[in-house]
C-alpha cells in the first residue's frame, strides 16, 4: 500500500462498511457458535468448543476496535499501526478458531475426509498464528503458510457446511 493514509482518507466510506460487515461477522459467528452448541450439546466436548467459537467471536470484535480509530490516524504509520492491531487480534482469535474446529470435527461425526480436513485446518490456524508472532522472518514464509491454512480450510469448513445442509440435523 503506497499511501495507506490517503487511502483510508479516500475510501472512508468503503472503510466504514467494512467495519460494519465485521461486525455483522461477528454476530454471525456467535448465533453459529449457539447453533453448533445446540445441534450437539449432548457431547462432553460441545461447551468447550462452543466457548472457544465465542472467544474467536469476542476477541474478532474488540479487535475491530482498532478500524475506526485507522480512520482517524493523522499519518500513514497511525494508519498502519491500527491495522497491525487488528490483524494481531484477528490472528489471536484464530488460534481459538482453530481450536473449536479440531473439536468440532469430533463432535459433529462428519464422514472421515471432512473431519481430517477441519482438523488439518484446526491445526494449521493455530500453527500459522503462533508462527506469525515466532518467526521474525514470517514474510518469508507467508505465502506457504497461507497455502497451509486456505486450502483444508477452504475443504474441510466448506465441505462441513454442505454436509450440514444435507444432514440438516438428523442424527
Amino acid at each position: 500500500m503506497a499511501d495507506p493514509l490517503g487511502t483510508v482518507q479516500n475510501s472512508e466510506v468503503t472503510v466504514r462498511f467494512g467495519i460494519v460487515a465485521f461486525l455483522i461477522t461477528v454476530f454471525f459467528d456467535v448465533v453459529v457458535a449457539w447453533a453448533l452448541f445446540e445441534m450437539f450439546k449432548e457431547h462432553v466436548f460441545t461447551r468447550l468448543s462452543t466457548y472457544l467459537r465465542i472467544m474467536h467471536a469476542a476477541i474478532m470484535g474488540a479487535a475491530i476496535f482498532a478500524l475506526p480509530l485507522a480512520l482517524k490516524a493523522t499519518t500513514a504509520e497511525g494508519v498502519l499501526h491500527q491495522a497491525e492491531a487488528f490483524n494481531n487480534m484477528w490472528l489471536i482469535g484464530l488460534f481459538f478458531f482453530g481450536g473449536h474446529l479440531i473439536l468440532l470435527a469430533r463432535i459433529a461425526k462428519p464422514p472421515k475426509w471432512i473431519m481430517l480436513f477441519m482438523t488439518i485446518a484446526g491445526v494449521m490456524y493455530m500453527v500459522d498464528t503462533v508462527a506469525h508472532f515466532l518467526l521474525p522472518n514470517y514474510t518469508d514464509y507467508a505465502e506457504i503458510f497461507l497455502a497451509l491454512v486456505a486450502i483444508p480450510s477452504i475443504l474441510g469448513e466448506m465441505a462441513f457446511a454442505v454436509w450440514l445442509l444435507v444432514k440438516g440435523g438428523k442424527p
